[in-house]
């Protein structure tokens, strides 16, 4: 059996892309963040059938000796550890180059001292920063916009240069804007669907006219698994994963309303919008490299992945993780 080694395991796309690896038949090593609390995340609501092909390590991936004794063995790193919130990447940028970039580096490392297959490095869309031109392919210029987005930079550059240095067979990607289950409610679609599903018809929110290409979160892990399986030409590039079209944050809303069966309105908080040169005003992906590579195309619709993961939040069980009375940074 194949072993995967995946960091970020805990967190929203890593856990289920935990789950779709061991569905399709491969041993998963999954890194979660150590605390004292021996809590591991969103790991802790899948399958024990699901588990029990999951070996689970508590580490930091800012430690390099808990990221090497993670990948010993493994086949392939799907590395997505990550600070991922840009609004406290402002109050708190030491820690993201810590993790983010420092992080991306002990994983490298750890590959090239175990001769690991495949590195697959998780990359954002938000490298790229407002659109110059649309749609976004992968010679799109970098523009750190955020303390995050600049980490993330730096990542994907000594990734790049592990290959180009060392010839580590690495892969980026770079995942246009996920939704789904289990989503932290910092990002607009859950904090919108969750607070709806309180009962809230007034509906917080930050700047309404930014654009973003929304994708289902089983696309993104689909993505990821085209390139585990993918043969030796993805190595050493970077690929795109979207939808190829795009949508305002003011008029998802109103979709997500619609989805829903409500009427909502928007009141804009000031608290939640960025700086103006950090804001990141239109996102439009264009993933044709990576389906020409692994023949990989998004299978969910914006409203079937609205449905799904609207019908999950109205879980009381699922609703009550989240505090829909409390901005998450």
């Amino acid at each position: 059996m194949t072993t995967v080694a995946v960091t970020g395991s805990e967190g929203f796309i890593a856990s289920h892309l935990v789950e779709t690896l061991v569905r399709e038949g491969y041993h998963v090593r999954a890194m979660v963040q150590y605390n004292s609390f021996s809590s591991l995340g969103w790991l802790e609501v899948v399958d024990p059938e699901i588990l029990d092909h999951v070996d689970v390590h508590l580490g930091d991936i800012r430690d390099h000796r808990s990221v090497l004794d993670l990948v010993g063995g493994a086949d392939t790193i799907c590395h997505l550890a990550a600070l991922i919130a840009i609004p406290y990447s402002y109050q708190a940028p030491d820690s993201y180059l810590a993790t983010n970039a420092g992080g991306t580096l002990n994983v490298l490392e750890a590959a090239r001292a175990q001769g690991t297959r495949r590195v697959i490095h998780t990359s954002t869309s938000e490298v790229y920063g407002t659109a110059l031109t649309v749609p976004i392919n992968e010679d799109h210029r970098l523009q750190g916009q955020s303390p995050y987005s600049a980490s993330k930079i730096a990542a994907d550059k000594l990734a790049e240069s592990y290959h180009l240095s060392f010839g580590l067979p690495v892969t980026t990607i770079r995942p246009f804007n996920t939704y789904g289950p289990r989503q932290s409610a910092r990002a607009v679609i859950p904090t919108t669907i969750s607070q709806i599903a309180a009962g809230k018809r007034e509906i917080s929110l930050g700047a309404l006219d930014p654009t973003r290409d929304f994708n289902f979160v089983a696309d993104t892990v689909g993505a990821f698994l085209s390139l585990v399986e993918a043969d030796d030409d993805v190595v050493g590039r970077t690929f795109n994963a979207g939808s190829g079209t795009e949508i305002s944050i003011g008029d998802l809303v109103c979709l997500i309303g619609e989805v829903m069966g409500h009427e909502v309105s928007v009141v804009v908080d000031r608290e939640r919008i960025r700086p103006a040169g950090s804001e990141v005003m239109r996102l439009v992906c264009d993933s044709s490299a990576l389906h020409a590579a692994t023949s990989w195309k998004p299978q969910f619709t914006l409203e079937h992945g609205l449905e799904l993961t609207a019908a999950w939040f109205c879980d009381p069980n699922n609703l009550a993780r989240y505090k829909v009375d409390q901005y998450n940074v």
